[in-house]
C-alpha cells in the first residue's frame, strides 16, 4: 500500500483530501504545518506528499520541499504542491524547489486523484 503524507494547516481541506485518498486504499498520514511535515516525512518516508505552501510555523511548504529534495534520504519522495497561489511565478517557485506537480486550490477530488495517480500507483 502506497503511503501519502498530507501537510495542510486547514483542517477541512486536510480531512477532505484524506477521505478522498483513503477511499482509494492509500495509507494516509497528516501534519498541520511545515515543521511537523518535515519531521513526518523524515520518519515515515512516504511515497508522496501533498504539501500546502502557506502554513503557520517556522517553515513554509516551499522550504519543506527544498529541504526534502536536498536530502539524499528523502529526495525520491514525490511532492505535489497544493496552493491557493496559482500565478506562473508561484508554479515556477514550486518547480525550482523540486516539486513534482502543482495543484491550485480549489481543486476537485477527481483532479487530486489524477495528480496522485500520475506520480504513484
Amino acid at each position: 500500500m502506497k503511503r501519502i503524507l498530507i501537510v495542510e494547516d486547514q483542517v477541512d481541506i486536510r480531512e477532505l483530501v484524506s477521505m478522498t485518498l483513503e477511499l482509494e486504499d492509500y495509507d494516509v498520514h497528516e501534519a498541520e504545518n511545515g515543521d511537523q511535515g518535515l519531521a513526518a516525512a523524515q520518519a515515515l518516508a512516504p511515497d508522496l506528499m501533498l504539501l500546502d505552501v502557506m502554513m503557520p510555523g517556522s517553515i513554509d511548504g516551499i522550504e519543506v520541499c527544498r529541504r526534502l529534495k536536498a536530502d539524499a534520504r528523502t529526495r525520491k519522495i514525490k511532492i505535489i504542491i497544493l496552493s491557493a497561489k496559482g500565478q506562473d511565478q508561484d508554479r515556477l517557485q514550486g518547480r525550482q524547489a523540486g516539486a513534482d506537480d502543482y495543484l491550485t486550490k480549489p481543486f476537485s477530488p477527481k483532479q487530486l486523484l489524477e495528480a496522485v495517480h500520475r506520480h504513484i500507483r
